[in-house]
Parts: structure tokens; C-alpha cells; sequence
């Protein structure tokens, strides 16, 4: 499972693509600079399905954030940003 985000910078709401989907659920946790969990996501995976849309992010400070993406074996992390 390798992801790609839209964008590296977010305000309420992250989109990202996965390339391969074969992995029967995602989960995804957003933490913060200090390694706190803020948010977490999880859904099923539609076999067909690449896009996943992540809402209600906007409550969150702004800063540095990481994303960890998990489904199945394969893990993935990324430095994301909360802006204005």
C-alpha cells in the first residue's frame, strides 16, 4: 500500500489515494509533533475504491503533524502541516 496525499498542508479535511488496494481495511492516525494521537480513521476498503476522504479535521491546532497509514501488513508515514 503506498499512499499518496493531495497535499502536504491541510485545513479541515485530508484526501489521499492509495495505488494498490488490496489490503480489506485502512486505518489511519494523525499525531501531533510531540507524538500524541489527535485523530483517527478507519474504514473498509472497496476493492475499486482509491480515494479516501478524511473530514473534520478542522478543530485541530495548527503545526507539524505525522500520518501513519496502516492496512494490512504494509505501514506508511508522512509529515504533514495544519495551516490557517
Amino acid at each position: 500500500m503506498f499512499a499518496k496525499i493531495k497535499s502536504p498542508t491541510f485545513i479541515d479535511t485530508l484526501i489521499f489515494e492509495l495505488n494498490d488496494t488490496t489490503a480489506s481495511s485502512l486505518k489511519a492516525v494523525l499525531k501531533d509533533d510531540k507524538g500524541m494521537v489527535c485523530s483517527k480513521f478507519e474504514t473498509e476498503v472497496v476493492p475499486a475504491q482509491r480515494s479516501f476522504c478524511w473530514k473534520g479535521l478542522n478543530d485541530l491546532p495548527y503545526g507539524v503533524y505525522t500520518l501513519e497509514l496502516s492496512g494490512g501488513k504494509e505501514e506508511q508515514q508522512m509529515r504533514l502541516i495544519k495551516r490557517i
